[in-house]
C-alpha cells in the first residue's frame, strides 16, 4: 500500500481565544495603570459634586409706611440702580404733617428766642437793681453822717444851754435838726433793705427763667429738638412715600399692584444683585476629610455646558448637615433607624471677572470640583467678621436731608435772638 500525505492541521479555537484574552488582559492592565496614575496624581486631590446651586441675596422691597400705591415704575426683568424709585405712594397726608410739624418748630424757635430774652431782662434788672442799691446805701451813710453830726451838734448846744451861753430857741432849733436827720437816716436804711429786697427779688426771678434755659442754646432746647424731631419724622414719612432701590439689581416677583394699599413689611417685589453671587455645594460627609477654607474650585455651570468654567474658592463650611437646618429636621432616635450619608453645605465664592461674561441665575445648577492639595486651611473660621457684609447709604441720605430741613427753619427763626 502507498503512503497517503497527511491533512494540514487548522489552527485551534483555544489558540484563538488566547491571542483575544491577551490583547484583554493587556489593554485592562494599561486602563488600570492609567486609572491608577489618574487617582495617584490628581484623582486622589479632587472632591466633586453635582449636588449644587448657584446663591445669592434677594432682596425684598417693603414700605416704611402704610399708604396707597399711586405709582408702579419697575417690573420684573427690569435693571434698577442704587437709589432708583420703584413703588410711589401717595403723601398728601404726608405733607400735612410736615407742613404741622414745620410750624410748631418755628413757633417753638420764637418761644425759646423769648426765653433767652427774658434771661437777658432779668440780667439788666438785677444790674439796675444792684445799682440802686449801691445809691441808696451812699445816700443812707451820708444820712447816717448828718445824723452823727446832728447828734454831736445837739450835745454841744446842750451844754452851752446849760451854762446859759445860748438860748432855748437856739437848743430848739439844734434838736430840731437832730430829729430830721435822724429821720432821714432810718428813711435811708429803710430804704436800703428794700432795694436789697429788689435785687433779691430780681435774682429770684432770673432763677427761675435760668432754669429753662440753663447749658442749652436754641438748637439743643428741649423745646426746640421736640419740635425738630417732629419735623424729621414728618419728613422722613414723606420721604418713605417714594419706595428706592436699595442697592443695583434685576427685579423679580413683583407683586404690587396700582391702588393696593400696603402696610410696613408687605413684600411688593425683589431686588436681585446679580454681580454679588456664590454657590451651595452639598458634600457628602464622607468627602469633607481633606476640604479647608481657601482650596480652589473649580465650576461648571448645566446653563453653559462644559465649555464655559468659573474659577472659585471655598469661602466656609456649614456649622451642620442641610438635613438638621431642614423644616422638618430628621428623627434618629427610632427602631427604624437607617443611616443615611448627610451633605453639609459648602459656600464657594465665584471670580467676578468670569460671572460678568457669562452671567448666572440664583438656583442654577452648578457642578464643583475641588482641589484639595493645600491642605493645611482652617475647616471653621477662627476669627469673627467685625465689617459689614452688606450695607446701603440710600436711608442716611434721606435723615441727613431732613436734618438740613430742620437747620434752615431753625435759622430762619432765630435771627435776632438766643445763643449761638
Amino acid at each position: 500500500m502507498s503512503a497517503q500525505p497527511q491533512d494540514t492541521v487548522p489552527a485551534t479555537p483555544n489558540g484563538r481565544r488566547r491571542r483575544a484574552l491577551l490583547i484583554l488582559a493587556t489593554l485592562f492592565t494599561l486602563l488600570a495603570s492609567g486609572g491608577g496614575y489618574y487617582w495617584f496624581y490628581y484623582g486622589r486631590w479632587q472632591v466633586t459634586t453635582d449636588n449644587a446651586y448657584v446663591g445669592g441675596n434677594v432682596v425684598q422691597i417693603t414700605p416704611q409706611i402704610a399708604g396707597t400705591v399711586v405709582r408702579v415704575l419697575a417690573d420684573d426683568t427690569d435693571l434698577v440702580e442704587q437709589g432708583q424709585p420703584l413703588v410711589q405712594l401717595d403723601d398728601a397726608d404726608a405733607q400735612v404733617q410736615l407742613q404741622l410739624a414745620e410750624a410748631n418748630l418755628a413757633d417753638a424757635v420764637r418761644a425759646v428766642r423769648g426765653l433767652y430774652a427774658n434771661d437777658n431782662q432779668s440780667r439788666a434788672q438785677i444790674a439796675q437793681r444792684s445799682a440802686d442799691l449801691d445809691r441808696i446805701r451812699f445816700e443812707a451813710e451820708r444820712a447816717e453822717t448828718a445824723a452823727r453830726q446832728a447828734r454831736d451838734e445837739y450835745q454841744r448846744r446842750e451844754m452851752l444851754f446849760q451854762k446859759k451861753f445860748i438860748s432855748s430857741e437856739t437848743l430848739q432849733t439844734a434838736r430840731t435838726a437832730l430829729d430830721s436827720a435822724s429821720a432821714a437816716r432810718d428813711a435811708a436804711q429803710a430804704a436800703v433793705e428794700q432795694a436789697q429786697a429788689a435785687v433779691r427779688a430780681a435774682r429770684e426771678q432770673r432763677s427761675g427763667a435760668e432754669v429753662l434755659i440753663d447749658n442749652t442754646s436754641v438748637e439743643t432746647h428741649p423745646r426746640v429738638a421736640a419740635a425738630a424731631a417732629r419735623v424729621k419724622e414728618a419728613f422722613l414719612n414723606i420721604a418713605r412715600t417714594t419706595i428706592v432701590a436699595p442697592l443695583r439689581g434685576y427685579v423679580a416677583k413683583r407683586s404690587v399692584q396700582i391702588g393696593a394699599q400696603v402696610a410696613p413689611g408687605t413684600a411688593l417685589m425683589a431686588v436681585i444683585p446679580l454681580g454679588d453671587l456664590w454657590v451651595d455645594a452639598n458634600f457628602k460627609e464622607s468627602e469633607l476629610e481633606n476640604v479647608r477654607i481657601g482650596q480652589p474650585v473649580t465650576l461648571r455651570a448645566d446653563l453653559y455646558g462644559s465649555d464655559v468654567h468659573y474659577s472659585g474658592r471655598i469661602a466656609g463650611l456649614a456649622a451642620g448637615t442641610g438635613g438638621t437646618f431642614a423644616l422638618l429636621p430628621p428623627q434618629n432616635a427610632t427602631g427604624n433607624w437607617i443611616k443615611i450619608v448627610q451633605r453639609v453645605p459648602v459656600r464657594i465664592t465665584l471670580d467676578p471677572v468670569t460671572v460678568a461674561e457669562h452671567p448666572l441665575r440664583i438656583g442654577l445648577s452648578m457642578r464643583a470640583t475641588v482641589d484639595t492639595h493645600q491642605r493645611d486651611g482652617d475647616v471653621l473660621a477662627r476669627e469673627p467678621n467685625h465689617e459689614a457684609r452688606y450695607s446701603t447709604p440710600v436711608f442716611a441720605a434721606q435723615a441727613q436731608a431732613a436734618e438740613a430741613r430742620i437747620a434752615r427753619i431753625i435759622e430762619a427763626n432765630r435771627r435776632g435772638g438766643g445763643k449761638s
